[in-house]
């Protein structure tokens, strides 16, 4: 009880040093977009615990905007950071071993991974039947009513009080059990059960390639390994390749030729960006050749952009027009994926 209240970090740093006399540990609160590039260059290698993907496509793109290349256009080794990827989801879990620019990066394998569980917005908001039914008309529905102008945080225990208050209520309306506000965390931040020895087999996976890449005491695994425990012990290992149109650690990206209904709306083009296994950017600001579309930063040239977000295409851009989009997985990189659209 007496860490209840405390960040995890901090809690974590005290028992490895009161366990390991001599070590020290710096531990840090916050989130990882809280921290400039410095922050992450002074670091010789960095393991991955996060537990969603939009941090870790951060992440991952923090770390290979690091990279520099020497006057020759060789790339400096001493700007590559190693990164040790680690997950978990009940009985499975993964590692894999991440060289900046040298190996497939994070965002080479995005859509390897399956899309968040959503549900109907008609059943959420006409007939609930499960207690995410509630969370989530309380998270998609009511809060934007609420606070317009005000994204829900999904890291502020004030903001997720309301949301577990608004679905009990809602719950108890329906005579639906089972909404607690640990079950509203996971399923607002689609946090997945964890399941201990898991976590402690793939900790001791990502453990092992620490020692390997510090001391250079054995090669590293090439270059991810999955553990499947479910019905046994199975830890294949197999190399994801590195994608020639990666968005984030390829040399150049192409403009993307994409068909779409002059009578589709902004709002809906931003959610098919959002959809697309190859892409699934979360906060896409777009720009048209001649105008602004729609920007998310900053929050004045996103209440401007608003009202475009419900306008049919052939109102805001022309047949074969280029459309820039930016995203903050690409800002740290300096690059931005190109449509052409195509009216069909």
């Amino acid at each position: 009880m007496k860490d209840v209240g405390k960040g995890k970090a901090e809690v974590a740093a005290n028992f490895v040093m009161g366990r390991v006399p001599g070590c020290r540990v710096t531990p840090y609160v916050g989130r990882i977009q809280d921290f400039d590039a410095s922050f992450y260059r002074q670091f010789k290698i960095i393991v991955c615990g996060l537990d969603n993907v939009e941090a870790r496509r951060w992440l991952n793109s923090m770390v290979l905007s690091l990279v520099e290349k020497d006057e020759d256009g060789e790339l400096n080794p001493d700007t590559i950071i190693p990164i040790i990827d680690g997950g978990t989801e009940g009985f499975k879990g993964q590692a894999r071993v991440i060289i900046p620019k040298v190996t497939a990066c994070f965002e080479c394998t995005v859509e390897t991974f399956p899309p968040q569980v959503t549900f109907q917005l008609c059943t959420i908001a006409q007939t609930p039947r499960i207690p995410e039914h509630c969370i989530a008309y309380a998270y998609t529905i009511l809060w934007p009513k609420e606070f317009p102008d005000r994204p829900l945080d999904k890291d502020s225990p004030d903001d997720m009080q309301w949301v577990y208050e608004q679905a009990l209520s809602r719950a108890n309306t329906y005579g639906i059990e089972g909404v607690t506000y640990f079950k509203t965390l996971g399923v607002v931040k689609n946090v997945i059960a964890a399941v201990a020895s898991t976590n402690a087999v793939v900790a001791a996976a990502c453990t092992n390639e620490c020692i390997k890449l510090l001391s250079f005491g054995a090669q590293t695994i090439n270059n991810y390994l999955m553990y499947m425990g479910g019905d046994g012990i199975f830890s294949p290992t197999f190399t994801y390749e590195m994608k020639e149109d990666c968005m984030v650690c390829s040399s150049d990206m192409e403009p993307v030729d994409m068909n779409m209904s002059g009578d589709m709306t902004l709002r809906e083009l931003i959610a098919l960006l959002g959809d697309n296994p190859k892409y699934q950017l979360k906060k896409p600001s777009l720009m048209g050749e001649t105008n602004n579309l729609y920007m998310q930063n900053p929050e004045s040239m996103e209440k401007l952009t608003r009202p475009n977000l419900d306008k049919p295409l052939s109102t805001l851009i022309v047949d074969g027009e280029f459309i820039e989009v930016q995203d903050p997985v690409l800002s740290l990189v300096n690059k931005h994926l190109t449509i052409r659209a195509h009216f069909v």
